[in-house]
């Protein structure tokens, strides 16, 4: 989803978290205005900066190896359910300075400390593990990557011939990842000092997370991270075992909680149901309010309006004898219209943050004050303290700009040659015309995201989908082709604006650009052999992925591939009627978006997303549910005791989605060898249940 989030920084509809994120970021901004005695850095004067060196020391790397491990299980879980992925950033932040803290304080008192915990390394840890985790996003594995495989194709009945297709493997996957993930890194480099000092972009989260990091290495901060953890732990601990225990009712399908009617069995066929998922009302006590809200509206619409009335006119719309999977059939409209909504939404967003980055830049270059001028002191008057110290670190240690073009053309000639070998159907040409426009986009994306917080990487993907895929042609593997294009194009869009929101946090603690580039390397390269890893143990372990009502459905693989499909074929695979339901949604997308930014902040509280409408058409409610729940707990808790709330929400929140996330673990290693749950609890309706009775009785 667009992480969307990817409801995360990647994503169009920033978190609760994020929101917070801007608010902190403004205020970051008016301190920088403000007097010295609101300055952060006279905290941390006493404290000498280590050198860049000394900030990638080799324990930060351990403990960020283990938390992407930990975070890309997480990541993918939620890729392959819903594709809602919150923002970890607190829990990633929290739990790195958990565990370097514990670390450092048993070598204090066994006298073996070289080098103490700076705020520095801490910012070291959470850029290699953003980096990391976001591999298991940006790499496709819900969404374009494994649209490619038959499981996917054979949901559609266009375009599933060998030549578009491509059956994941752990080689190829590794591979293409290390070949297009880091030019989006050497892309943003020449620009860091523009974005962060010339043109003082916020990037929210990447100011959230620096609030946060410089908030834990203080006295009062660090007592508070510590119950922080501690309830964060407690709330792993219950996730984890509830997961187990499930575990043991799940012997057959659609047995278990997973599937318990909580409303009805008529309520239960149209997918309206809690299915007990600690992960989603964990998610939900994340995302906004709004989130939650739009997404059972967007189920209430879908499933308890539509998808019915649409069902009666079977054999009037839609030939009769269909499978409800076929997409010439009811799930054709679920996918397309659901489909409609993505493109309308992510266009809308498309055009509006691109005109904001060009009124940005004009206004940025009109005022002669901040255009970026190489030999810019960082001592002139209106810096605080605070700017003129960051400042001055900042340059200190530079990136050759030589360095970044010569690792881009590099990169890119790398990955021009090897990108055919892997996608026939991807051809050289295909190849460097994304190079050639994706440094534009990147710097589009980059500073876009600095000003709204937005990353539209996934609509920049879906724009390589379509004209890649129309390039290619349907004869040549057009569908394949596209989809290979999105890859590309999202990896490089994507790690852009990471790294440009890790050299803002990186300049509000003073950790040096260079440690930030050289630990956004090394997190890549971590992800890139860690998620493949991970997805493949999905792959094998749960034989029924990517299948519509499983317990991972992927469901935005096969939205990709359809979108795909549209670009090389066009709509003659649409049943009758779908594609003026898809015009209305479409244009209705824009139109609920328009309102939303025309009505202002206060009153667009109460307007849905249109985005987040769109999830459950395919899927149903069942998770909304569960979100709509953590909304609940969230609301009543902040009425109970809104500080406290505020303090620990977030961990536990975290502590709900990390522990059934790391279940799948042992759940993936018990299926591999072939350890089955030992009872099916399933609900059967009072006829079906005296059928039964009546056969075991005979």
């Amino acid at each position: 989803m667009d992480r969307s989030t990817s409801v995360s920084r990647r994503d169009p509809y920033a978190t609760s978290e994020l929101q917070n994120g801007a608010a902190m970021g403004d205020n970051g901004a008016k301190r920088s205005e403000g007097e010295d005695i609101m300055s952060v850095e006279k905290m941390f004067e006493s404290e000498a900066v280590p050198s860049w060196q000394s900030q990638l020391t080799f324990r930060a790397f351990i403990v960020s190896f283990v938390l992407s491990i930990l975070f890309t299980f997480i990541v993918m879980k939620l890729n392959l359910t819903t594709g809602i992925i919150p923002s970890l950033n607190v829990s990633a932040g929290l739990l790195g300075f958990f565990f370097l803290k514990t670390w450092t304080k048993l070598l204090e008192k066994s006298g073996l400390l070289k080098q103490p915990f700076t705020r520095q390394e801490n910012t070291v840890i959470q850029t290699c593990v953003v980096a990391s985790s976001g591999i298991a996003f940006s790499g496709g594995f819900g969404s374009y990557l494994f649209g490619m495989s038959s499981v996917v194709a054979k949901q559609s009945t266009e375009a599933n011939n060998a030549q578009n297709i491509k059956e994941p493997s752990l080689a190829w996957m590794i591979g293409f990842l290390f070949v297009v993930s880091f030019l989006g890194l050497f892309s943003v480099v020449p620009l860091r000092k523009i974005m962060i000092i010339d043109f003082k972009l916020i990037y929210p989260s990447g100011t959230a997370t620096a609030h946060l990091i410089n908030s834990f290495h203080t006295p009062k901060g660090a007592k508070l991270a510590k119950k922080q953890v501690r309830a964060l732990g407690k709330f792993f601990s219950f996730s984890f075992l509830w997961g187990f225990f499930q575990w043991f009712f799940t012997a057959g399908d659609s047995c278990g909680f997973v599937n318990f009617p909580t409303f009805g069995l008529k309520a239960y066929e149209n997918r309206f149901y809690f299915d007990f998922s600690a992960t989603y009302v964990g998610v939900g006590m994340i995302c906004p309010y709004l989130i939650n809200v739009s997404v059972l509206l967007g189920a209430i619409l879908s499933w308890g309006i539509m998808w019915p009335l649409i069902k009666d006119r079977k054999g009037h719309w839609y030939p009769a004898d269909l499978s409800e999977s076929s997409l010439h059939g009811l799930q054709g409209y679920r996918v397309f219209i659901a489909i409609a909504m993505i493109l309308g939404d992510g266009l809308y967003n498309f055009c509006k943050v691109f005109g904001h980055t060009l009124y940005g830049l004009y206004h940025q270059f009109k005022n002669k004050s901040v255009l970026p001028v190489a030999g810019r002191s960082p001592n002139e008057p209106s810096l605080s303290i605070d700017d003129k110290r960051r400042t001055e670190l900042f340059l200190k240690d530079q990136i050759p700009t030589w360095f970044a073009v010569a690792g881009y053309v590099v990169i890119a000639i790398i990955s021009t040659i090897s990108l055919p070998h892997i996608f026939h159907q991807l051809k050289w040409y295909h190849i460097v015309a994304i190079y050639v426009v994706a440094p534009v986009l990147a710097f589009c994306n980059a500073y876009g995201a600095g000003l709204t917080d937005w990353s539209l990487a996934s609509t920049y993907g879906k724009l390589a989908i379509f004209t890649i895929g129309a390039w290619a042609g349907a004869s040549h593997g057009g569908v394949l082709a596209g989809l290979a294009a999105c890859g590309v194009m999202m990896n490089i869009v994507s790690t852009a604006s990471d790294l440009s929101q890790d050299f803002k946090t990186g300049y509000m603690t003073l950790a040096s650009p260079r440690s930030m580039f050289v630990s956004q390397i090394i997190g890549t390269a971590m992800g890139c052999v860690i998620s493949p890893c991970v997805f493949w143990l999905f792959y094998k372990a749960f034989h029924d992925l990517g299948q519509p009502g499983s317990e991972y459905p992927a469901p935005y693989a096969l939205v990709y591939r359809n979108m795909s499909i549209l670009g090389v074929d066009g709509f003659s695979a649409l049943p009758k009627n779908c594609l003026t339901l898809c015009y209305i949604f479409f244009a209705g997308a824009i139109v609920v978006n328009a309102i939303r930014d025309a009505a202002g902040k206060k009153r667009a509280r109460f307007i849905p997303i249109p985005m987040a409408m769109a999830i459950p058409f395919y899927l149903g409610s069942y998770f909304a549910i569960d979100m709509c729940l953590g909304s609940l707990i969230l609301f009543v808790w902040r009425k109970m005791n809104k500080r406290k709330a505020d303090a620990f929400a977030p961990a536990v929140a975290s502590g709900l989605i990390c522990g059934d996330g790391i279940w799948t673990l042992p759940q993936s290693i018990l299926a591999l060898a072939g350890v089955n749950p030992p009872i099916c609890m399933k609900f059967l309706s009072r006829k079906d249940n005296t059928r039964v009775d009546a056969f075991l009785g005979s």
